[in-house]
């Protein structure tokens, strides 16, 4: 049996906080083919992954702790939606479908959420990833997600 105890999300927290891509993975499937991916991926504020699309599959999250954005892109680029994952919020999980372009970041320091999706791991590569936005670790990263954050009212300071 597998548990998820809460020091373990601390400790994966506490390495997303002191990671320069202010994120960090503690996966539970043993191989990166494994047909199933599991993981706790922990997010502090201002982390950047770029907007990307599953073609073939969904990709589901749990929050387990802090406050989470997710959000889906319009093929232009427009915010189609978006929820907050907090227990103030009451959004608990969300689930993006296959073929949407989508990301997630952290609006408190803290933050974790419990990821599933089929595997095996594919890589985030320009295919999969969304035209409208930029490299992850470039300037217009920061940029990209400070307009995300202005277009849905979110003040997070730096």
């Amino acid at each position: 049996m597998i548990r998820i105890t809460t020091d373990l999300i601390n400790t994966v927290v506490e390495q997303a906080r002191t990671s320069p891509r202010l994120r960090m993975n503690h996966n539970f499937h043993p191989e990166l083919n494994d047909p199933v991916q599991r993981l706790i991926n922990a997010l502090e504020p201002w982390t950047y992954i770029r907007p990307h699309k599953h073609t073939t599959k969904e990709e589901s999250f749990v929050l387990l702790c802090g406050t989470v954005l997710a959000v889906v892109f319009n093929e232009d680029g427009t915010i189609r939606e978006h929820a907050i994952l907090s227990k103030a919020s009451g959004v608990l999980g969300i689930e993006f479908e296959e073929n949407c372009y989508h990301m997630l970041t952290s609006l408190e320091t803290g933050s974790a959420v419990y990821e599933i999706k089929e595997g095996p791991f594919v890589p985030h590569t320009e295919g999969s990833s969304a035209p409208f936005s930029p490299k992850e670790g470039t300037t217009e990263a920061k940029l990209f997600l400070a307009d995300v954050f202005a277009k849905l009212g979110i003040a997070l300071s730096e």
